[in-house]
């Protein structure tokens, strides 16, 4: 009976849908039939998009949002994440391909799959090494700091799309940029302003009266999400109705082929796997790190668990499965999960039928895509990209916790000054170093008793009594080889502070470990004092600190010091 159980209990933690499937009902196939139609709406705009986004033909973002969100729907632990091309990861892959060797090299097309591949491949060998704790490693101030750099950047690569312009070659020629804006595309302005607007008005204004009115959120979120679709359907109609293609020179998308996408292993360039690592890297690492993020803000909301372990091998797969069909590499997106969790998804059967939709749409409607004007793609890009621009989130991570604010502020600058990866590369250095200076640099205190009480505080902070042979420090963090000397050397000073004191008693209330190199220091500190006449006295320390000590000889060299269970019973037997 155990080695069946047992056997079905890992079969669900490597395939989550089976642990759904088996309570599957009618009503859950009906709010996801709903939340994948509505999500399906979002999906073919956003991947013609954020394929142009990426310089690639936009049928590659139209195939990786078929077959990865079906992949995920079998290994992935969260049941709304919808994962498909993102705004961040298609900013990388243009960064990537636009660097001179791989330029060089020539086929974007192949570079991108080999980055779908590479980047899958990564997050499974991740998987493999038990990684998905790598997600803690990069601070949310960092991540907030790329992100906006990164919106900025895209922000940048879009304008020129919105007023109907090349991108320019100016340098810093300023008078050439004065030339180039003049320029502009009015036919190309008009769209992008009609655009904008129809999917600002679709935003809040929009949801607003729908909720005043009375309807239910999903039904809003349905009516409100058909923004996007409808933008594009409009200037679609506009450019083919007035032939603004030819009479006004408006930039469209053009054809797109029809049929699903054939699996194939066509990128097996090892010449380019080898370019292409690094960038692989990075976009498996950004985009682990915000699906996972963005997974466990649903998933809190619904008191559901999500593993990031198995979110490695989701993903991973997914990843190769765009590989496979030609696709660009895939993430978890935001705006697509949160309609997708508002629309009433149960499931990841939500997903499955809107990548089904989008397979249907690719196989049989693709000549429709022809004339969709890429000023609307990039309306829609825009509107999606700049509330992800928090320039004020700096201001106040920086009011917070300097350090944390230095590191979105150079991380941001990073990403616009030296590019993506080297951006988020200076983001997680300054983080590493901003704790291990913390780490270096660990709060300390000289400590009295608060009247008529056994409470011990900060002298600096209350008002508390203190006795002129006693001497009581407590240290607020674990004594490591980082830490030492500044203890050591707090401890000097106080010493000198406190010539009078002939008893040292270091509270260990908050500290959980000791090593080798701080205990050699203590061994040290107590042969010191006692050169000295005085005694090194120790209290509060916890079980597993105290297993530790006990298999040394400190707690024979410490005498005549002692181990005092609480700080009261210290003062009491010193004062004595």
């Amino acid at each position: 009976m155990t080695e069946p159980h047992h056997t079905a209990s890992r079969l669900t933690t490597y395939l989550p849908i089976i642990g759904w499937l088996k309570t599957y009902t009618r009503q859950d196939f009906n709010d996801d039939l709903f939340a994948g139609v509505i999500t399906a709406i979002l999906l073919v705009p956003q991947g013609i998009a954020y394929a142009i986004l990426a310089g690639l033909p936009p049928e590659l973002g139209l195939y990786a949002s078929i077959l990865p969100p079906v992949l995920y729907a079998i290994f992935g632990t969260s049941r709304t994440l919808s994962v498909g091309p993102v705004s961040i990861a298609a900013i990388m892959i243009a960064s990537a391909l636009q660097t001179p060797e791989i330029s060089a090299l020539g086929n974007p097309v192949q570079s991108t799959v080999i980055l779908s591949a590479t980047s899958g491949l990564i997050m499974l060998l991740m998987a493999f090494l038990r990684m998905g704790g790598l997600v803690n490693f990069i601070s949310h101030p960092v991540l907030t700091g790329f992100t906006s750099g990164a919106s900025l950047l895209i922000i940048a690569s879009q304008l020129p799309q919105t007023l109907g312009l090349q991108s320019p070659a100016c340098g810093v020629d300023v008078g050439c940029y004065s030339r180039y804006m003049h320029e502009f595309n009015a036919a190309t302005l008009w769209i992008t302003l009609a655009a904008i607007s129809l999917l600002v008005l679709f935003g809040k204004p929009l949801t607003t009266l729908l909720k005043k009115i009375g309807l239910s959120l999903p039904v809003v979120t349905a009516i409100s999400k058909c923004g996007p679709l409808l933008t594009v359907l409009l200037g679609t109609v506009a450019v083919s109705y007035f032939n603004l293609q030819t009479q006004q020179h408006v930039a469209v998308v053009g054809q797109v082929p029809s049929g699903f996408p054939t699996l194939s292993f066509d990128f097996a360039s090892i010449a380019k796997w080898r370019l292409l690592l690094p960038s692989a890297a990075f976009i498996a690492l950004i985009a682990y790190v915000e699906s996972v993020a963005i997974a466990k803000v649903t998933a809190n909301l619904r008191g559901e668990k999500i593993i990031p372990n198995q979110e490695l091998i989701a993903l991973g797969a997914a990843n190769l499965a765009t590989a496979l069909s030609g696709g660009m590499p895939v993430a978890g997106g935001f705006s697509r999960t949160m309609v997708n969790f508002t629309a009433g998804a149960k499931t990841q059967m939500a997903m499955v039928i809107a990548a089904g939709i989008l397979a249907l749409a690719v196989s049989f409607f693709t000549p429709w895509f022809a004339n969709i004007p890429k000023a609307v793609l990039a309306a829609i890009i825009l509107i999606a990209i700049i509330p992800l621009v928090r320039i004020k989130n700096i201001l106040h991570t920086w009011r917070y916790d300097r350090g944390d604010g230095i590191a979105e502020l150079l991380t941001l600058l990073g990403v616009l000054i030296f590019g993506i990866e080297e951006g988020i590369s200076i983001g997680i250095i300054l983080t590493i170093a901003s704790h291990l200076r913390k780490a270096s640099h660990p709060h300390i205190a000289v400590v009295g008793r608060i009247p008529d009480t056994e409470h011990f505080r900060n002298i600096k902070r209350h008002n508390v009594e203190t006795w002129r042979h006693i001497l009581l420090i407590r240290i607020d963090e674990n004594m490591t080889f980082a830490n030492i000397v500044y203890i050591e050397e707090y401890l000097a000073t106080e010493l000198k502070r406190q010539p009078d004191a002939k008893h040292i008693v270091l509270i260990f209330t908050s500290v959980s470990d000791i090593d080798a190199t701080a205990l050699e220091a203590l061994e040290n500190l107590n042969h010191a004092l006692q050169a000295a006449g005085k005694t090194l006295n120790i209290s509060e320390v916890k079980g597993p600190v105290m297993d530790k000590l006990e298999k040394t000889d400190f707690m024979a060299q410490l005498k005549p010091g002692k181990v005092f269970f609480r700080n009261a019973d210290a003062v009491k037997e010193l004062t004595e």
